[in-house]
């Protein structure tokens, strides 16, 4: 089995797969009864080998995904409510049920984590970062370090989960500084004997003499040595899981000038313009597009350095979808802070804020050599400004260019790009396999689930369905 992807997903499909296995722990008690009167019906089953339909019936929370809930509640039973209750699940380590598998990814094991600035503290609460068996608290208590606001920084989950994978005896299934550049099916038959000898070997039960697969995958790239150099491989296997996350491919704009030098697409450029002094308390402002939480990051960022902003984003400052009108105050300081700045100080009238102006309703034309941007207003009424660089930060989009199509074929819409929030590949909510293409799973952003907390269900779906193909479920 071979994975696209060592963030979080990847990490955890790889824990269950190795052998690591969750049961209800005796005597505990969850708060849902009728979660409560299903698990102890059958303590002594492992939760990977019973009916997760069955289990998740009837759960109810921030996810449309019942399994991501199910998995969720049984690690943090009241956590939305508030409440520290302990998981109610144990963790045995079966080492005859583990599966052959390996996962490729660019970066360490974390994935996009490690790309993103150090400093950056996390939208989802600490505690929700966290891992199978390994609490993110108890892993911040040994460094001698707490939450902030119950929420921690980018560069501490990044160790996390590089820890993660050490401690829990992972690293022999990650090959890092990897590059998949195509995934399709080959026939049995085209692939040399002596490669079908190796594959059965590796893959113990999953390949039964009178039972091969007539089709298995064939996963091509290169990986990076420590020279730099390419090397390519070929990999072959029966199941392929897609976890490679949305990061790599920043939204455009699609409007003119949008490919010269000043104008970037992602955050880490404002951070290298403050570091090279190309950007500063003097300079034009830098132009911010977009109202996400990418754009607020920008925003404080610039804020934190005195660099003078120009904010432009489409939606009305009180539209119920943009994301600060959903976050509790409290917890979210900082973001509020940014709401409030994109109300209090728009072009029309200044407010308390130096070096910030917020144009709500608009939406950028061009993007001249001169470093002159144009941008226009809902009525048509154009303005023009002299920036010093530019950061459009409207999303990103997953990069699926090594699958057949871009992986359009299978996407929810199969005429439009996967996207995960609006355009999810389809997959089957209790085992995540594709449903246009058997062996073929698909796991976090690209399934829409979307954060840390909740794509671990998805990995524990994967992990029950190919339990079952290798015939490693007890009965």
């Amino acid at each position: 089995i071979v994975f696209s992807g060592n963030g979080p997903s990847g990490i955890c499909l790889s824990y269950l797969l190795s052998g690591y296995t969750p049961y209800f722990k005796r005597h505990s008690l969850h708060p849902h009864p009728i979660l409560q009167r299903k698990l102890e019906e059958a303590p002594e089953v492992s939760v990977l080998d019973q009916d997760l339909e069955y289990l998740s019936e009837g759960l109810e929370g921030r996810s449309h995904s019942p399994v991501a809930l199910l998995f969720d509640t049984l690690q943090r039973p009241d956590t939305d409510f508030g409440g520290t209750a302990e998981s109610v699940l144990t963790w045995w380590h079966e080492p005859d049920r583990a599966i052959p598998h390996l996962v490729l990814g660019r970066n360490a094991p974390g994935g996009a984590w490690h790309s993103i600035e150090g400093s950056m503290i996390t939208l989802s609460r600490g505690e929700w970062m966290g891992l199978p068996d390994l609490p993110f608290k108890e892993w911040l208590k040994q460094k001698k370090r707490g939450l902030r606001n119950n929420r921690a920084t980018a560069e501490d989950i990044a160790q996390y989960y590089q820890h993660y994978v050490m401690k829990k005896g992972l690293q022999k299934n990650f090959r890092c500084g990897t590059v998949v550049t195509s995934v399709r099916k080959v026939s049995a038959e085209s692939i040399s004997s002596h490669t079908q000898k190796d594959l059965q070997e590796g893959s113990g039960s999953l390949w039964s003499s009178n039972e091969k697969s007539t089709e298995v995958f064939q996963v091509d790239g290169f990986f990076k040595t420590v020279e730099g150099d390419k090397e390519p491989f070929s990999i072959y296997a029966e199941n392929v899981v897609l976890a490679t996350g949305t990061y790599d491919n920043p939204t455009w704009l699609g409007v003119k000038g949008e490919n010269l030098s000043y104008v970037h697409h992602q955050l880490s450029a404002l951070e290298e313009a403050v570091k090279n002094n190309s950007v500063g308390i003097m300079s034009d402002p830098v132009l911010i597009v977009g109202a996400g939480l990418t754009a607020a990051d920008a925003i404080l960022f610039a804020h934190h350095c005195n660099i003078p902003v120009i904010h432009v984003f489409r939606r009305r400052v009180t539209d119920p979808g943009l994301i600060f009108n959903q976050l509790p105050k409290m917890m979210y300081p900082e973001y509020h802070k940014v709401h409030q700045m994109m109300k209090e100080q728009t072009a029309a009238c200044a407010g308390p804020y130096e070096h910030y102006i917020s144009f709500p309703e608009h939406h950028v034309l061009s993007f001249g050599k001169d470093k002159k941007c144009i941008f226009q207003d809902k009525n048509g009424c154009q303005k023009a400004y002299k920036i010093s660089m530019a950061l459009v930060l409207t999303g990103s989009n997953p990069n699926l260019s090594f699958l057949p199509n871009d992986g359009i074929d299978l996407a929810v819409d199969s005429d439009q790009p996967v996207n995960p929030k609006r355009n999810p590949i389809d997959v089957d909510p209790f085992t995540y396999e594709c449903t246009q293409e058997k062996g073929l799973y698909a796991l976090g952003p690209l399934a829409g689930d979307n954060f840390v907390r909740f794509v671990q269900g998805g990995a524990l779906a994967v992990a029950s369905s190919l339990l079952k193909k290798a015939n490693k479920n007890p009965p």
